[in-house]
């Protein structure tokens, strides 16, 4: 089965084009910008530039490589940078988004769109897949405005909603929270992190298994895939230092006030996966095992 992954460059994305190569999918990889993923062309695995706000390339795309699957993880998604430019946010994560399902509906069979916490407001979490969607930034209101989008389709859909996502970075990725400590640590230098934002971090290969397990059992409808373990940024960087023998001194606990951000986080996501566990048979990590396989 051929599968198209957009937003193949960054972090999720290398990784799932690898597990996918790895279970034998055919892969079509797109993403703005020359590849960044570290695997050879070949008749299983192809990368092609597309910006997904031109119609007239996508619908070229997929109407010449008709994969029955489509993997939507390809979005503008540094939270503070979509604060200021709305409007490129929104062509990216919102129209981009319909003009794509519109093509999908014509060329493939199956429709995965990849979600995040921010959708919800952070005063509870632990947040089931039917609780109410309440975004405190311009990020979450896109997202919530093309999960809506999604949910139209005349093809059978899946949205994924994931949080905090990290791992091992292939070339070229954006660096994830857990290289940022490493990286910051192991320089010497100082860093202040947030002690009052809770997660369930996601390690990015349970990530990719979820959205495999979706595909290999065709499972329609929201998910919630993450981390089972409820930690603040602090929790993780603390994890990390101890885990690297790196100076646990250099890092200064420090509440979200502090920081001055366009964008508005919300304190408290985090994900309850029971329904992903259940239905799919999805088993992640512990944050432990998922921080090791990432600073091996």
């Amino acid at each position: 089965m051929k599968v198209l992954v957009t937003g193949a460059n960054g972090l999720l994305g290398q990784h799932l084009v690898k597990q996918l190569l790895d279970n034998n999918f055919a892969v079509v990889a797109t993403g703005r910008g020359s590849s960044r993923l570290p695997f050879p062309e070949n008749e299983m695995y192809k990368y092609i530039e597309a910006d997904l706000t031109n119609g007239q390339l996508i619908n070229d795309l997929l109407s010449t490589e008709r994969p029955p699957v489509i993997v939507h993880a390809g979005a503008m998604t540094q939270v503070d940078n979509c604060e200021q430019n709305q409007d490129a946010c929104f062509e990216v994560n919102v129209q981009a988004t319909a003009q794509l399902l519109v093509l999908a509906e014509q060329y493939a069979d199956f429709f995965i769109f990849v979600s995040t916490d921010f959708i919800f407001d952070g005063k509870k979490g632990f947040y089931k897949e039917e609780d109410h969607l309440n975004p405190l930034n311009w990020y979450g209101f896109t997202k919530v405005q093309a999960e809506s989008t999604v949910e139209t389709s005349d093809i059978p859909w899946a949205i994924i909603r994931t949080c905090l996502v990290y791992g091992q970075n292939y070339g070229g990725t954006r660096s994830n929270f857990i290289s940022w400590v490493k990286d910051n640590l192991s320089a010497g230098k100082e860093i202040k992190v947030v002690n009052d934002q809770y997660r369930t971090p996601t390690y990015v290969e349970d990530l990719a298994k979820g959205i495999i397990l979706i595909i290999n059992k065709k499972a329609t409808g929201v998910f919630h895939i993450s981390g089972k373990d409820m930690l603040t940024p602090y929790d993780m960087a603390m994890a990390t230092a101890n885990h690297c023998n790196l100076n646990k001194e250099l890092i200064k606990k420090v509440d979200a006030s502090l920081f001055s951000q366009p964008a508005k986080r919300p304190l408290k996501t985090g994900f309850d996966i029971s329904k992903a566990i259940t239905v799919l048979g999805y088993q992640p990590l512990t944050f432990e095992e998922g921080l090791s396989l990432t600073v091996k």
